[in-house]
């Protein structure tokens, strides 16, 4: 399965404003998306995260070329700041093992 852990810092209240307005329907349609597996968000400090395991990669990346996802991400830069990191896996992790991988491989986008 691949295995997406995300984090975003918000900047300020009116990213938090497009925060709520793009990630909302993004993070909804990841659930329903085909071949999503496991979705979950938690904030961790100052970081809103996201964990979703995907059958593989390809659906995953149908999900992300998807309206909802594509939409949050022509926003990202006036939302905040974050990273991404993905990976194959049988398992699926913790949320402990995915947030140490997750800053173990951290590159701001």
């Amino acid at each position: 399965m691949y295995i997406s852990i995300t984090g975003i810092k918000v900047k300020d209240f009116f990213g938090m404003l497009k925060f709520m307005r793009y990630t909302t329907p993004s993070f909804t349609a990841a659930r329903k998306a085909n071949g999503n597996l496991f979705c979950e968000s938690k904030k961790i400090n100052k970081y809103y995260h996201t964990l979703t395991a995907w059958e593989n990669k390809n659906k995953m990346m149908d999900y992300l070329r998807g309206k909802h996802h594509a939409s949050a991400m022509k926003n990202f830069r006036s939302i905040g700041t974050g990273s991404v990191y993905g990976y194959e896996d049988d398992l699926m992790p913790s949320w402990d093992d995915a947030i140490k991988k997750w800053k173990q491989n951290f590159k701001e986008i």
